[in-house]
């Protein structure tokens, strides 16, 4: 049995990574160099509870399934690369700054709270004393005690090698010309103008998913590119946060190498990856606003990454009505979040026929049955 993978982000390395665990020949086309686009440009935030919103219930259990799942994912991942992640419990405060604030921020608290999160109300005060760090302006917070992190950009090297120390082939400058479907089944792909058999087809593709030629027109997965900008800085003496404060319109984002990340913008600029002004501007200051000490840090560096975002900004995983063909993109703002859950039941899913219960309702037919 034989799977090619499109694309070599976070998500196609660690399901080739788990498939090849499998015993599968599994082989990552990259049409770049793998791990490096938006899997790179992201925070490592893992955040569900802090994330939800109040009609994203199916999601919100998925990504708190995923989070479930990352101790397993990154023991695995440690035996197999010998790179040890560690999963940060940094926590989650959600600040307020005015009264519009408060009232958002009370509304969340009462959301979670009523379907059974461990969140807690903090006063301006106690606020400060979890964060020392925040603006004296803070008159209240709500404070996500489980929210985590991991070093997405460590994370993707292990993966790098335990994929390949497991037996799989990554081929970087590799552009897929074609997915090749005979008779309503996977045939393989074209490549080079070489046709590569193979028994599976898992599109992994990011922002680029919906561009691969050959999938058929009904299949096409409704994903964009949705852009994001963030900005490293280096923590010092006078700014030494430890918490994620997540802002009005930013977050904060301590990392165990030294980096505060301030992230980040949400913009439809097709697939332009152009720093801006304007966007690192707003999130400087917004920044600022929430804790006025990173006045005096240095930039070290401004990402730019292209999330892929579904129609209804929920991912895309599962089989289609092609024999053998796979999507497990349309991941949005939690593809590293998504990654160990997205690993282990599609992976399970390819190697041996059945579906998953798990990701029941997150397949593409939920797009092209609209159109019925």
């Amino acid at each position: 049995m034989k799977t090619i993978i499109i694309g070599g982000g976070i998500i196609g390395l660690s399901t080739g990574w788990q498939l090849a665990k499998k015993g599968i020949e599994v082989e990552i086309l990259e049409k770049a160099s793998a791990g490096r686009s938006a899997s790179w440009a992201a925070a490592g935030m893992l955040a569900p509870q802090a994330e939800m919103g109040f009609e994203d219930i199916d999601l919100f259990y998925l990504c708190r399934k995923s989070l479930e799942l990352y101790p397993k994912f990154l023991e695995e991942l440690y035996n197999d690369s010998g790179i040890k992640i560690e999963l940060e419990r940094t926590g989650c405060i959600l600040p307020a700054f005015d009264r519009d604030d408060s009232e958002r921020i009370r509304r969340l608290y009462d959301f979670r709270e009523k379907i059974g999160m461990p969140v807690v109300w903090l006063s301006g005060s106690e606020a400060r004393e979890v964060e020392p760090f925040l603006s004296p302006r803070c008159t209240g917070a709500v404070w996500i005690e489980d929210d985590a992190q991991v070093n997405n950009r460590l994370m993707l090297e292990a993966l790098k090698i335990a994929f390949v120390n497991c037996g799989g082939k990554l081929y970087e400058d590799h552009e897929v010309e074609k997915i090749n479907i005979t008779n309503g089944r996977i045939d393989g792909v074209n490549i080079h103008g070489i046709n590569i058999k193979a028994d599976s087809v898992i599109v992994a593709g990011g922002a680029w998913s919906k561009q691969i030629p050959g999938i058929p027109k009904n299949l096409l997965p409704p994903v964009r590119p949705v852009k994001g900008q963030i900005i490293n800085l280096k923590l010092n003496d006078s700014c030494r946060i430890t918490k994620v404060v997540r802002a009005p319109d930013v977050y904060l984002l301590p990392k165990s190498d030294g980096r505060l990340i301030l992230g980040a913008s949400v913009e439809e600029m097709g697939y332009d990856v152009t720093p801006t002004a304007g966007e690192i501007f707003r999130l400087l200051e917004r920044g600022w606003e929430a804790v006025p000490s990173i006045y005096d840090l240095p930039i070290e560096s401004i990402d730019v990454g292209l999330r892929p975002g579904s129609r209804d900004h929920m991912p895309i995983v599962g089989d289609s009505e092609i024999e053998g063909l796979f999507f497990a993109t349309g991941h949005y703002r939690n593809g590293i979040l998504l990654t160990p859950v997205t690993a282990f039941e599609l992976s399970k899913w390819v190697a041996s026929g059945h579906s998953s219960e798990i990701l029941n309702g997150f397949g593409i037919s939920r797009f092209y049955k609209e159109t019925v």
